[in-house]
């Protein structure tokens, strides 16, 4: 259980209300028991440690403050750091935590234990660089300084202005190390360039092997933090702590998450099967005459990329068009790729929704909303999320919400969550956005444009028709590389799943918003041009995120 010690000196004398920061998040319902690994795994999934080639490393979820301020960062709300505690016996400290005030406790840090049999993985500091002091004197931070061959992991804060002592931490061997970069904003200073940071690797993919180890990046204009890095998995085997397909399949039992469609929603998800035995039509370049799919997919073209060479559609018949375009919510499903992540401790589910049909977009321009004819309309929708879980724990780390081209990453401790009745509380919940279908954390309104001018495309999401993916038959195991699952046909199809659509943008303006000035059609077809293409989506396969970290706005 994830707790912080000694939250309550965080507080400014005389503060009546705790922060966010000072209530460490407890998932709504107890961590599930996971599924015994079967004799074909590696059996590491959720076993408290990961060896990474020689250098041991565990997660540790309990702190002690050293410092906090009400000031700066996130929300005016400041931050808090921390150091890891307590630390079990033989192994060291690499870096101290670092969190914004404006959200409930809940992260990690690894710490490291050398396995390797040298001794000579983790080395004690030559010395510390000093970063900056608060203004209240009671926050000093602190760069290690490594020595020659090693790499320092994360800064240090001390409540002195005392210099730490070399057994604070340990930096790693620099093999053992790999390439960071600052992730989130935690505190700046504009006075003296002060900045903290997250860190997480700068290259993650599938075959990446950098680690996040959860410290943070402090540095001003005394000190860069340059010099920092994440931890490297060296393993042969580095995939030996992700779950097996029993594990996986519990991790989706307990995580599914409930997706809510809009009030408004007319275009439905469906399975792919239902798309296909209703008439989707299977198009070549070149020919007239299109190829009813198969119900598997099985008769369309592998491989190739998206060349152009080949599209599907809709049928032909108006009555079948418009059933497909509404798709069918009862049979539709979940297609998840299980993936590892961060160097193998961690283990991403994506979940990909399809849509027979992408809705048209509406525009906001200040208090007005207008619908902007066919355009944004396209055969074929995929989006996703994805559910990011610790290979140490099998606990909900974050989850990803796409939005068209791009998303956004939201902390467990910050989702919303549904306790549908059926003992599993733990599911969070997304809203698909009226027509377009794009996933978000929160219920409301999101503009796609500038909001301070209040010109737009609107993202409605509220709480309509719901999706529940961790019912019995909802979900289906799609792809998992790294346990071998056999892929469905049609996931190896890599062209459009929708003919190209092309419109005319200044002309559909001028005809829908006729009665704005000159000056704001322009500024809304040149928003439209950038924020809605016309092309129809590609399969999941031909997403940047399939091998890849995912994309964020």
């Amino acid at each position: 259980m994830r707790r912080s010690r000694s939250c309550l000196s965080c507080l400014p004398m005389g503060t009546a209300a705790l922060r966010p920061v000072q209530r460490g998040f407890v998932p709504p319902a107890a961590l599930p028991s996971w599924p015994a690994a079967s004799a074909v795994s590696d059996g590491g999934f959720a076993k408290g440690s990961i060896d990474l080639g020689g250098l041991e490393v565990r997660q540790i979820t309990t702190f002690d403050k050293v410092w906090s301020t009400a000031q700066g960062g996130q929300d005016g709300a400041g931050a808090t750091f921390f150091k890891p505690s307590p630390v079990p016996a033989g192994f060291s400290v690499l870096g101290h935590y670092a969190q914004p005030n404006n959200r409930p406790l809940f992260g990690h840090v690894l710490v490291g234990r050398d396995t390797s049999g040298t001794g000579a993985v983790l080395a004690a500091p030559v010395d510390y660089t000093h970063v900056w002091s608060s203004p209240d004197g009671a926050g000093h931070f602190w760069l290690p300084t490594a020595p020659e061959g090693y790499k320092a992991v994360g800064a240090v804060v001390t409540a002195t202005s005392d210099k730490p002592s070399p057994d604070e931490v340990r930096c790693v061997r620099a093999d053992f190390t790999d390439a960071c970069e600052a992730e989130e904003s935690v505190l700046s200073s504009d006075k003296d360039s002060f900045s903290a940071a997250t860190l997480r690797p700068s290259v993650r993919g599938i075959d990446a092997r950098g680690v996040h180890a959860g410290t943070f990046l402090a540095q001003s204009n005394a000190a860069s933090a340059s010099t920092l890095a994440c931890l490297k998995n060296n393993s042969a085997s580095y995939t030996s702590s992700m779950p097996d397909l029993a594990q996986v399949n519990s991790l989706l039992a307990a995580y599914a998450p409930h997706v809510y469609l809009h009030p408004n929603e007319a275009y439905l998800p469906s399975s792919t099967t239902w798309f296909f035995e209703n008439g989707a039509l299977l198009y070549q370049k070149g020919s007239q005459t299109p190829t009813p799919v198969a119900a598997d997919g099985s008769n369309l073209p592998q491989g190739g990329g998206n060349d152009g060479g080949y599209w599907l559609d809709l049928p032909t018949d108006n009555n079948r068009r418009e059933k497909v375009k509404r798709g069918d919510l009862g049979s539709a499903k979940v297609y998840v790729q299980a993936k590892p992540m961060l160097g193998g401790t961690v283990t991403d589910l994506a979940v990909w929704i399809f849509c027979p049909f992408n809705g048209a977009a509406r525009a906001k321009v200040g208090f007005l909303t207008i619908p902007l004819g066919e355009i944004g309309e396209h055969v074929g929708d995929w989006e996703h999320v994805t559910l990011r879980v610790s290979n140490f724990s099998g606990e909900l780390l974050r989850m990803y919400f796409s939005q068209h081209s791009a998303g956004t990453w939201v902390e467990a401790s910050q989702l919303e969550y549904l306790d549908a009745g059926d003992g599993r509380g733990n599911r969070p919940v997304a809203y698909a956005s009226l027509h377009g279908h794009a996933m978000y954390p929160k219920a409301g309104l999101v503009l796609q444009g500038d909001s301070k001018l209040g010109i737009g495309i609107r993202n409605d999401a509220a709480r309509g028709s719901r999706l529940d993916t961790g019912a019995a038959g909802r979900s289906e195991v799609v792809s998992a590389e790294y346990l071998g699952v056999k892929e469905p046909a049609w996931l190896g199809f890599e062209r459009e799943w929708g003919p190209r659509e092309e419109y005319d943008i200044g002309r559909v303006i001028n005809r829908v918003a006729r009665i704005l000035p000159r000056s704001t059609r322009e500024r809304l077809a040149k928003l439209v041009e950038k924020v809605l293409v016309g092309d129809g989506p590609t399969g999941p396969k031909m997403h940047g995120n399939w091998r890849n970290d995912e994309r964020e706005a």
